[in-house]
């Protein structure tokens, strides 16, 4: 085998690792969905997306990227193998989540009037928000967990943790849900983030770490870099929580919390369910981007191939979703939520192009490009807030999925561009045969759908969700000798 289809191995290898621990996930999360939608109803699942998206943006202010920034930082000292410094990167980054997961409790405290105000325009929600802001805390204890774990390279138990949490939240969320509705939403969010974060620390906990004493200086000259990288990534994950914050109170304004609760449905299919690929493949991707990031030409072989097995792997996705949107719809929710069959439609077009944006957009992260990224993401989300308002106002939740394709056309040009002129990458013919081939196959799938009526559409689009199938298979075969490792997988 060579190195090129080590590579592709690889990438299939981890994929497969944390996509069958997604999908698990997702299947959980299914029933937890379809359960709560019926319990609540579109507007409970509004004021829930907006309790969760304000103290998401408090978060993201408060936590400093750490989710992120110190993963290099771990997974730089695991790699060295020296049991003190390993001891001194964690000892240190953990002080950082406990001080962070505080700061970001005291803010939703003590602002907590405030957020009511802003987000319902009344104070009736102001004691939701103070029971809230504990989570803060919770959730920035287990993301230190989970980064330990990923840093460490212990990704089965990552993998575990991610699945066990899923089983807890559904327990623990819907018997609540069942007797208190929508008097429900706090304690089910607050017991819910509890308990991922005991399984978080009983999976962390199995990594022996020699203690070892780190004083405040030390803490401040080993933490300043992880905080430093940390804060241009919070910048930037604030400015996209605050984006979608914003937009879900402009809906909320304009529209009603009941298109908030459509809304925040639609897009939890195309960023949750779909976007299980993204999910799995990152957990593996930026660390090993980051080890050939130093050299342009590998790292353009590796973002090249990245991209090409998210697109042979997402396209059928995204084709089938486009054919069968309603019954996805009504399988995940209830016939309430048919609304957001159309604005989806739109949307799916534009994971092929988030795609190929993703795989790219990972080379500023890895090259530690920082200040790159964050205006990046900037102009991103500028354009991105600004198509979704202006798409809502004229055309309800349908311009929301025209809003995402055109932004994420938008934001494929930009960090091609910047990473083509910075790092000098370029797109193989490889990766150009597989994107052009499936959006052509998923845009007659969109056609279909909007012209022809069902049941026919279904006659004439399965061909089409079949083909892009089996090219996908062929392709990928090609790379990674799949029928080989389907033959031995079924022999064992």
């Amino acid at each position: 085998m060579n190195k090129e289809q080590q590579s592709y191995r690889q990438i299939f290898k981890a994929t497969s690792l944390f996509g069958g621990v997604q999908v698990f996930n997702i299947v959980i999360s299914i029933i937890r969905t379809k359960l709560i939608a019926v319990l609540l109803g579109p507007a409970g699942m509004g004021i829930a997306g907006l309790l969760t998206s304000t103290t998401g943006l408090v978060s993201g202010l408060t936590s400093f990227g750490l989710g992120t920034s110190a993963i290099r930082d771990v997974a730089a000292a695991n790699e060295g193998g020296n049991p003190d410094r390993i001891s001194v990167v964690v000892m240190v980054f953990r002080r950082l989540v406990w001080i962070t997961g505080i700061l970001g409790a005291l803010v939703t405290l003590i602002l907590s009037t405030w957020l009511s105000q802003f987000t319902f325009g009344n104070r009736n929600y102001t004691l939701l928000f103070i029971w809230l802001s504990v989570t803060l805390i919770f959730n920035q204890l287990t993301n230190g967990q989970n980064v330990l774990l990923q840093g460490m390279r212990k990704l089965q138990y990552l993998a575990k943790a991610n699945m066990a949490g899923s089983v807890t939240g559904l327990l623990v969320s819907v018997p609540i849900y069942y007797f208190w509705r929508i008097d429900g939403i706090v304690p089910s969010i607050i017991l819910s983030s509890f308990f991922s974060l005991v399984i978080a620390w009983y999976f962390s906990s199995k990594i022996k770490i020699s203690k070892i004493k780190v004083s405040r200086q030390e803490t401040f000259l080993e933490g300043k870099g992880m905080l430093k990288m940390g804060f241009m990534l919070s910048l930037s994950g604030l400015i996209s929580t605050a984006a979608s914050y914003i937009v879900r109170v402009f809906i909320s304004n304009t529209g009603g919390v009941a298109d908030v609760g459509l809304y925040s449905a639609g897009f939890a299919i195309i960023s949750t369910y779909v976007g299980l690929v993204f999910t799995a493949m990152g957990t593996d991707y930026y660390p090993r981007l980051s080890v050939v990031a130093h050299d342009n030409v590998e790292a353009r072989l590796l973002i090249n191939q990245q991209a090409e097995v998210a697109i042979l792997i997402l396209a059928p996705i995204l084709s089938l979703f486009l054919i069968f949107i309603n019954w996805v719809v009504i399988l995940l929710y209830s016939t309430k939520f048919t609304p957001i069959n159309e604005m989806i439609h739109w949307a799916a077009l534009g994971m092929y192009f988030k795609a190929a944006s993703w795989s790219i957009g990972f080379i500023f992260l890895a090259k530690g490009a920082s200040n790159t990224f964050f205006w990046s993401e900037l102009a991103a989300n500028s354009y991105l807030l600004l198509f979704n308002i202006l798409g809502y106002k004229y055309f309800g939740l349908n311009g929301m999925g025209i809003s995402f394709l055109l932004s994420y056309i938008l934001v494929y040009l930009q960090v091609y561009l910047i990473a083509s002129i910075k790092y000098q990458f370029s797109i193989t013919k490889e990766f150009h045969k597989v994107f052009v081939l499936q959006l052509i196959l998923g845009i007659l799938c969109f056609i279909i759908i909007k012209f022809i009526p069902t049941p026919w559409s279904y006659i004439w689009g399965t061909p089409f969700i079949c083909f892009s199938i089996w090219f996908s298979f062929r392709e990928l075969d090609k790379r990674i000798e799949l029928r080989n490792i389907f033959s031995s997988y079924f022999k064992k």
